[in-house]
C-alpha cells in the first residue's frame, strides 16, 4: 500500500473516500464541520438519524453527499468531546483501517490527525494512524496452494495535515510507522513459518541475508563446535536431542559512533519446543513453533533500525535451537556447566529457554554493552499473572525498567514490571549443583528471571517475558509482531 502525507483541507479533497472524525453527542471534528458546511448541514442531518453516536471505534460509511467533493465519507467515532484519549484514538484508527480495508475503495484521504489527542503531537498521531492501516494489510499465504487476494484492496492512503508547520513531523511519523511495520512483518513471517522450514539453520540464513542488504549490519554465526569451545554447555544441552544443529547468531548494527556502547538485544530462538524428555501435552503443540518469537522480534527490530538508519549501535544475539526428545536428549537430573562456569541441575527439560539464554547473556559481555534486554516466550506463568495483553518486565536496573515501561505506554505495546527480589532466589536451590533450572510452581515468571539474573550481574539488564503477547490462538492464530513496537520506541527515545 502507498501511504503518504500532504497539506490540505478536508472539504477540498476529491477522493473515493474521505475519513473524518466525530465526537460523542454528535459533536463534529474540525474536518467534519467543514464538510457539514459544504453540504449545507447535510452531514449533521445524517448523523442525527442515530446510526453513529461518536463512541470511540464506531464507523459509518456514507454515500455521495450533495456538494461534497468525495464519493463517500467515512465517519469515525473519537469518544469524548474534550481532548481525545490516547486509547480512544487508537480505537478510532483501528476501526477506520478495518473499514477502509473492507470498504471496496482503492484510495482514501484521512483527516483523523486534525483532532487533539492528550499530550500527543502530529508525529505520534500520523505514526499511530499509519500503523493501524499497515497492520490490516498483513497476510501469510506462502504455503496456500490457492491465494485469493482481496477483490478491491485499498491501494493508496493519504494522511492530511492542515498546515505546513506540521508537515515535517508528519513525514517523520510516517517514516517511523513504515519502518516499524517492515520489522513487524518480518517478525510475523518468521513466527508463522512452519517449523520444518524455520529451524536454526534457516534463522542463520535469514540473518546472513539481512547482513548482505545493509552495509552497517555485520552478521556472524557460531556453530556447535564454536560454542563447545566457549563452554556453552547449557545452550548445547537443549539441542542434543535434535538433528538440527544449534546456531548462535550475532547481528551488529553500527549506526552510532565507535565510542558509543551498544544496546544488546537477546532473543530466545527455540524454533520448535516439544518440551524434550519433559514432553508437553499434545493439544496445541503446533503453537510451539512460536517459541522463537523472541528471536523473531530481535530480527524485526534490527531491520526497522536499518531501514530508519538510526544513529545507534545495536547488537542482536539469537541462540537458536530445536528442543526434541531423542536417545541423546538431556534428561531431568542431568547437570550442565554454563559458559559462566556456574552449574545447573536440569529438573525439567521444558524449562529450556533459560538454558539457552543464560549462555547468550554471558556471551553478551564481550560487546561491553550499555544495556542488555532479553526477549523470550519464557513462562506460561506470565500468562497466569498478566493475561494475553501485557508483557512481563523484570530488571536489575530501575532506570532501564522505567524506560522500557514508558516505551510500552507510548507505543501501546505495554509491559508491566514484576519484582526481582532476593527472597525468590532461594527457590532455585539445588542439592547437587549451583542452581536448579526451575523454582517450583509459585512465582514462575519471577524465578525464571531470577535464574537469568545470575548471568547478568556485570551490566544493566532487563527481561521481557512475551509468552502471553507473542502470538494469538484460535481462528486468529498467528504471530503478533510484539514487542517490536515497544523496542523501537525505546531505541528511538535513546536517539533523541
Amino acid at each position: 500500500m502507498d501511504i503518504s502525507v500532504k497539506i490540505g483541507q478536508a472539504e477540498k479533497q476529491k477522493t473515493p473516500c474521505l475519513v473524518v472524525g466525530i465526537y460523542e453527542k454528535n459533536k463534529l471534528s474540525e474536518s467534519a464541520e467543514a464538510i457539514n458546511n459544504l453540504t449545507q448541514g447535510g452531514l449533521r442531518t445524517i448523523i442525527k438519524q442515530g446510526d453513529i453516536d461518536g463512541k470511540a471505534g464506531q464507523t459509518q460509511l456514507i454515500p455521495l453527499l450533495p456538494n461534497a467533493p468525495c464519493t463517500r465519507l467515512l465517519l469515525v467515532g473519537l469518544g469524548s468531546t474534550k481532548t481525545v484519549k490516547e486509547a480512544d484514538f487508537r480505537k478510532a484508527c483501528d476501526a477506520a483501517a478495518k473499514a477502509l480495508a473492507t470498504g471496496g475503495m482503492e484510495s482514501a484521504v484521512s483527516f483523523l490527525s486534525d483532532v487533539n489527542v492528550h499530550k500527543k503531537d502530529v508525529l505520534w498521531k500520523i505514526k499511530t494512524e499509519a500503523a493501524s492501516m499497515l497492520a490490516t494489510t498483513y497476510q501469510y499465504n506462502y504455503y496456500k496452494s490457492k491465494n485469493e487476494p482481496s477483490k478491491h484492496p485499498l491501494k493508496k492512503l493519504t494522511l492530511g495535515v492542515g498546515s505546513r508547520t506540521r508537515l515535517s513531523l508528519a513525514k517523520e511519523g510516517l517514516a517511523q510507522a513504515i519502518a516499524i511495520d517492515t520489522g513487524i512483518t518480518l517478525t510475523k513471517d518468521l513466527g508463522n513459518c512452519p517449523p520444518n522450514i524455520c529451524h536454526p539453520t534457516y534463522l542463520a540464513e535469514q540473518a546472513l541475508q539481512l547482513g548482505n542488504r545493509f552495509d552497517k549490519l555485520n552478521v556472524d554465526v557460531l556453530e556447535e563446535s564454536d560454542m563447545q569451545k566457549l563452554g556453552m554447555g547449557s545452550l548445547l544441552s537443549v539441542s542434543k536431542g535434535s538433528q538440527q544443529p544449534a546456531k548462535l547468531i550475532t547481528m551488529q548494527y553500527t549506526g552510532g559512533k565507535k565510542p558509543q556502547k551498544p544496546v544488546v538485544l537477546v532473543g530466545k530462538g527455540v524454533t520448535f519446543d516439544t518440551g524434550g524428555i519433559s514432553l508437553k501435552p499434545g493439544a496445541s503443540m503446533d503453537e510451539m513453533k512460536f517459541d522463537m518469537c523472541g528471536a523473531a522480534s530481535v530480527f524485526g527490530t534490527l531491520l526497522a533500525c536499518c531501514e530508519l538508519g538510526l544513529p545507534i549501535n545495536l547488537v542482536g544475539i539469537i541462540p537458536a535451537v530445536e528442543n526434541m526428545p531423542d536417545g541423546k536428549a538431556t534428561r531431568p537430573g542431568d547437570i550442565v556447566t554454563t559458559m559462566s562456569k556456574q552449574t545447573v541441575e536440569i529438573l525439567n527439560t521444558d524449562a529450556e529457554g533459560r538454558l539457552i539464554l543464560c549462555d547468550a547473556l554471558t556471551y553478551a559481555e564481550k560487546f561491553d554493552p550499555d544495556v542488555v534486554v532479553d526477549v523470550a516466550t519464557l513462562t506460561g506463568a506470565c500468562i497466569v499473572a498478566l493475561g494475553k495483553h501485557t508483557s512481563g518486565l523484570l530488571s536489575n536496573d530501575d532506570s532501564l525498567a522505567n524506560a522500557l515501561f514508558d516505551a510500552g505506554q507510548r507505543s501501546g505495546d505495554k509491559c508491566w514490571r514484576l519484582p526481582l527480589w532476593d527472597e525468590y532466589q532461594k527457590q532455585l536451590d539445588s542439592n547437587f549443583a549451583d542452581m536448579a533450572n526451575i523454582g517450583g510452581a509459585p512465582a514462575g515468571t519471577i524465578t525464571a528471571a531470577c535464574f537469568l539474573s545470575r548471568f547478568t550481574e556485570n551490566y544493566r539488564w532487563a527481561h521481557l517475558d512475551i509468552a502471553g503477547v507473542a502470538w494469538l490462538s484460535g481462528n486468529k492464530k498467528g504471530a503478533t509482531g510484539r514487542p517490536v513496537p515497544l523496542l523501537m520506541d525505546y531505541l528511538l527515545q535513546r536517539c533523541q
